[in-house]
């Protein structure tokens, strides 16, 4: 959170922590996101990237920094065999007359200004969007649907999205996809196209680390399973309001509800081998997409 990272970090957590057998849930990255302010001035939002904060003091810096302030926990233990706060005791003080790393005291924006944790009707289990510091509030338009992600960057470079749209890229959850791609192709080509800061894009996939714009990752339940990104149809309004940390589909829970009744799942696109195993045992992205 402090230093503006990927969202990837949320199912990497997550997925760690059940194979440790440690509780953690997307409740957690948000309540964590309520204290800590955006510290880091990096690539693609900021001016810097990580060799930058490496010749002021690297991680071990920043830790030093956090642990001054309260925001992590120094009596955790390590594989050093050490505790964090033993691992640090050495390590550099932020520098002054930078601003790669700001201080606690002035920092880049404040909590609940980075990854943010998004639930309402579209997203019931929970979703995830990046705003690195950002001023990006709201936004509300139409939906314009796509089953995969080649078929959304056709339509960004051929002109069919228009400012205000809110892209929807579906099927490409860990089961859907099978693996959860990136949506960094398209998410790029919005950006070139100019619409960084008109237009949305909301998919059950995950985005790069690189990613700008108005972008809600994880959306789940995801597609393949019929959550509501899989009833959402061409031109129904999408409210993404970060004020209210909600995503929702504007259209009546009765119409929602039937729907669902008419639903029915697509077949996976592998039908054998590793793929299929994947598909048929892995968890939602809510979850860290964890197969066991």
């Amino acid at each position: 959170m402090a230093l503006g990272g990927s969202t990837n970090a949320v199912l990497h957590f997550l997925a760690i922590a059940h194979e440790a057998g440690v509780r953690l849930e997307l409740d957690d990255f948000a309540r964590v996101a309520k204290r800590v302010p955006l510290l880091g001035n990096f690539s693609p939002f900021g001016k810097y990237v990580m060799e930058d904060l490496h010749n002021i003091g690297g991680v071990p810096m920043v830790m030093k920094h956090l642990l001054k302030h309260r925001l992590i926990h120094g009596d955790c233990m390590t594989v050093s065999g050490k505790t964090v706060a033993e691992n640090i005791k050495d390590a550099p003080e932020r520098p002054e007359n930078q601003d790669v790393f700001a201080g606690v005291e002035k920092p880049f924006a404040g909590p609940e200004k980075h990854i943010i944790v998004v639930r309402g009707s579209l997203a019931p289990e929970g979703a995830v969007i990046k705003l690195s510091g950002k001023g990006i509030m709201e936004h509300k338009g139409p939906a314009r649907i796509f089953e995969r992600e080649e078929d959304a960057l056709d339509a960004v470079l051929d002109g069919t999205i228009k400012a205000g749209d809110v892209m929807v890229i579906r099927f490409e959850g860990p089961k859907g996809d099978p693996g959860m791609r990136e949506m960094l192709s398209p998410s790029s080509a919005l950006m070139g196209a100019g619409l960084g800061k008109d237009v949305a894009l909301v998919t059950d996939g995950r985005f790069s680390g690189g990613t700008h714009g108005i972008m809600v990752g994880h959306i789940t339940p995801e597609a393949q399973v019929g959550g509501p990104i899989a009833l959402v149809k061409e031109g129904d309004i999408i409210d993404i309001n970060l004020h209210k940390k909600e995503i929702n589909l504007e259209i009546p829970a009765q119409e929602l509800k039937q729907r669902k009744k008419a639903w029915k799942a697509p077949e996976l696109k592998y039908k054998r081998g590793v793929l299929w195993k994947y598909a048929t045992l892995v968890s939602s992205a809510s979850k860290g997409a964890v197969t066991s």
